[in-house]
């Protein structure tokens, strides 16, 4: 199996070397050192990549942030942030970008990895497709609804409560009505059972 490939956007030079040294340490090959937006849209572009970290502060003509609304509209690849903002709007802010994580400078040698690797494995799994509504209701007294499964489609890509409101144009309240509609109906009680659950049906079909 090939090593995972890591874009590092980050505008210091001694701070990127580190952290490229201790993914290669950690079993990471570096696709590319970008230390402004525009050399990471370079990369990004010309490259294969399975992960992008970015610094929110970086040198050039668009921030972290920005690049990360990028990523989430061309490139389908999980990214995270590793940065030294730790207040409230930025976090914010970047909760907005659905990054796979946020790492808050200064950090420790073993903290950069797990992230990644956990960030990895979230991403592969919802790219994964989930079964149809018809596969779901077949072995269901009471079938699943469109709205049901929409939320359904929502909660196996990861998304919060508050974001899966956002983007079905419906109330927090709705979705977790939907949501424990969908429980009584399959017998789960929690999103890490209703995942598995999905996951056993794809195996099967």
């Amino acid at each position: 199996m090939s090593k995972p490939k890591i874009l590092i956007v980050e505008d210091e030079p001694i701070i990127a070397k580190e952290i490229a040294l201790n993914l290669e340490d950690n079993g990471f090959d570096i696709s590319g050192i970008a230390h402004n937006s525009e050399k990471a849209l370079e990369f990004l572009y010309s490259r294969k990549i399975d992960l992008a970290i970015l610094d929110i502060a970086i040198a050039g003509s668009k921030n972290g942030l920005e690049l990360g609304e990028i990523i989430n509209a061309n490139y389908k690849i999980p990214f995270i942030y590793l940065t030294s903002f730790a207040d409230k709007d930025t976090i914010n802010q970047a909760a907005n970008t659905f990054p796979e994580g946020y790492i808050v400078k200064p950090f420790k040698d073993d903290d950069i990895a797990p992230v990644i690797n956990i960030a990895l494995k979230r991403f592969r799994s919802r790219s994964v497709s989930i079964p149809s509504m018809l596969e779901i209701n077949k072995n269901l007294d009471i079938p699943i609804t469109k709205s049901e499964y929409k939320i359904i489609e929502k909660i196996y890509e990861g998304k919060l409560n508050t974001d899966i409101a956002e983007e079905l144009f419906i109330s927090i309240n709705t979705v977790k009505k939907h949501t424990n509609n969908i429980y009584r109906k399959l017998g789960v009680d929690r999103k890490p059972q209703l995942i598995k659950y999905l996951q056993d049906q794809l195996r099967s079909n």
